[in-house]
């Protein structure tokens, strides 16, 4: 699954709410560019008056100098005001960039996180950064330089009619062959760029999931079939590039044969009318020198419109981004309790293969409950129920009898909060990394958080404290250091339940323990639910809900478990090395 790719019905609509916003600066723009290409067509039209003069023995040394001045002039004024107008339009290009890499990062964090999991990180990774370098390239570079190329076109052609209307008819011979050519590059190049990005997308997620990964891979000796898999996806890659290549090597020479051939068209038309005296020798030479003129801004338009045909499907693959429409109401009922209730609750990833079967539990406020169970029960799978990420299929999660799924994000944050081993350090500081769960927090609360969290005397021998700069670019963390970060924000937030999915378990066992004392310490009075694979967890939880299966097998407290000799005692005694107990 990928997420979705806007219609160009939604890509016309964002890029004309773009140009509305700035239309004044456009319209300058524009206004800029058609003085700077009036100033440009002067030249042919001098060089033209000069060749009639020149016919009729009327050339003197005056007219020369004129002419030369106003060519002086002309040239001047075309550099002064090209400047001006390329630097107006390279500050418009970079604003409509930047608001459109904030939308974007704004979608992105909007997006529901079922959503970003299903579509994986390849999709997501590839927009980042695939797509917004193709774009930022046609929004700074392809689109001015398309847009001027129109008005130079245009006024350009207009000059050749002014000039005359019965040379410049060989002036457009080649438009029929540039536009049919044209029609018939982008109806077949517009899929291939789309497949071509796609492609990218596969690729870059195989590379990163391989990357990330590689020690599961190497344990389990799946680095041949990793290298398929990428292998495949290269020859995708490449088979997607070499067919719109294949499309441009097919276009290209057809476009520059067609200015070949409206300049050798207008030079032999022009020949014959002044031949047979229809046309002046001057005009002749200025409307000659206007189609090899035009030549330029239309081979521009020509060519920008590759450019523009990838920017459009990169546009696509970013503004569907904020097509994604999170299910979950701005506003809902406010839970009468904190009490979770799980009733009759079955789940599946993949229609027709449920993970967890007919589940039904209550966690009582204040409690500490403990999830365990084999690898690949359904404990994660529960716990992501628990915490209102996914919706199950059938059944209900409900919290004072609001359904989980149902609830505002804000709010249902502040009921029930998910933590994972995984983890992420922000480029920041460590303060900002903690500010997150809190932006208005004091240091005072903050340490306080680190405190909770056994973090604060590392942070404190950090060289600069709290203002430590973190991430790729700063202070580097171990991963339990890392951890212990995120378990800090977790005190921050504050939520009435929390979630711990393995959130110790880059740390030793001791310090794990030690850690887990020192947060049971702070999270007093709060509803707790542990998922974890070391059973001390479950000793010292208030009751142990063992998950087999998909199916809640056992749930009770610890020892009444053990003594009834199930499967929990049996994970306990293999947790702790003992023998079987023989009835």
């Amino acid at each position: 699954m990928q997420l979705p790719v806007a219609s160009n019905f939604e890509v016309r609509e964002y890029a004309r709410r773009s140009i509305r916003r700035h239309s004044k600066s456009f319209a300058v723009m524009l206004s800029f560019y058609a003085f700077a290409s009036i100033a440009s067509l002067i030249p042919a039209w001098v060089i033209g008056k000069m060749t009639n003069f020149a016919t009729a023995r009327q050339l003197t040394t005056t007219r020369v100098t004129d002419y030369v001045a106003v060519l002086l002039a002309a040239s001047v004024t075309y550099g002064v005001v090209t400047f001006l107008a390329r630097r107006r339009s390279y500050v418009l290009g970079e604003t409509i960039f930047a608001e459109l890499r904030e939308n974007f990062l704004a979608s992105v964090l909007a997006l529901p996180l079922v959503d970003v999991e299903r579509a994986g990180t390849g999709d997501l990774l590839s927009r980042t950064t695939n797509d917004v370098e193709a774009l930022a390239r046609t929004v700074r570079f392809a689109l001015p330089e398309w847009l001027v190329a129109m008005v130079q076109a245009l006024l350009t052609f207009v000059a050749m009619i002014l000039v005359s209307p019965k040379a410049s008819v060989m002036g457009v011979v080649s438009l029929p062959i540039l536009f049919f050519s044209t029609r018939r590059y982008l109806r077949y190049a517009g899929p291939g760029y789309r497949r071509e990005r796609m492609s990218y997308a596969t690729l870059s997620g195989t590379v990163a999931e391989t990357a990330e990964g590689a020690r599961t891979i190497d344990a389990h000796r799946l680095g041949p079939r990793q290298g398929r898999r990428i292998d495949a996806n290269v020859r995708e890659s490449f088979y997607a590039e070499k067919y719109t290549l294949r499309m441009r090597v097919a276009w290209f020479p057809v476009v520059e044969s067609a200015f070949a051939l409206a300049v050798a068209a207008t030079l032999a038309w022009c020949g014959w009318l002044a031949i047979h005296h229809q046309l002046s020798l001057g005009a002749a030479t200025t409307v000659t020198l206007y189609v090899v003129q035009i030549n330029d801004p239309l081979d521009r338009i020509i060519s920008w419109l590759d450019e523009l045909q990838v920017g459009q499907t990169s546009l696509a693959r970013l503004v569907g981004v904020s097509t994604v429409r999170d299910d979950r109401p701005l506003e809902g009922p406010t839970p009468s309790s904190e009490t979770i209730t799980v009733r009759d609750v079955s789940y599946a990833y993949r229609r027709g293969h449920d993970v967890l079967r007919h589940v039904t539990l209550t966690v009582h406020p204040g409690e500490r409950l403990a999830i365990v169970g084999p690898s690949g029960a359904g404990k994660s799978t529960l716990g992501r129920l628990l915490a209102g990420i996914d919706a199950p299929r059938e059944g209900s999660v409900r919290v004072g009898e609001v359904d989980l799924a149902s609830m505002p994000l804000g709010q249902l944050r502040s009921h029930v909060a998910l933590v994972t081993q995984e983890h992420h350090v922000f480029i920041g500081s460590v303060r900002d990394n903690l500010a997150l769960a809190r932006p208005n927090a004091s240091d005072a609360e903050l340490e306080h958080a680190l405190d909770a969290v056994d973090a604060l005397e590392w942070v404190r021998a950090l060289d600069e404290g709290l203002a430590t700069e973190l991430g790729a670019t700063g202070h580097p963390l171990t991963p339990a250091q890392a951890q212990q970060l995120a378990l800090a924000r977790l005190v921050l937030s504050n939520p009435h339940t929390l979630v711990l999915d393995e959130a110790t378990a880059l740390l030793d066992p001791r310090a794990a323990r030690h850690l887990e004392r020192s947060l049971s310490a702070v999270l007093e009075g709060r509803t707790v639910i542990a998922i974890a694979h070391r059973l001390h967890t479950a000793h010292d939880a208030d009751r142990v809900c063992v998950v087999i299966d998909g199916e809640v097998a056992e749930l009770g407290t610890h020892d009444e478990l053990v003594a009834r000799n199930g499967e929990y005692a049996a994970l306990w005694r293999s947790w702790r090395n003992e023998k079987p107990v023989t009835s």
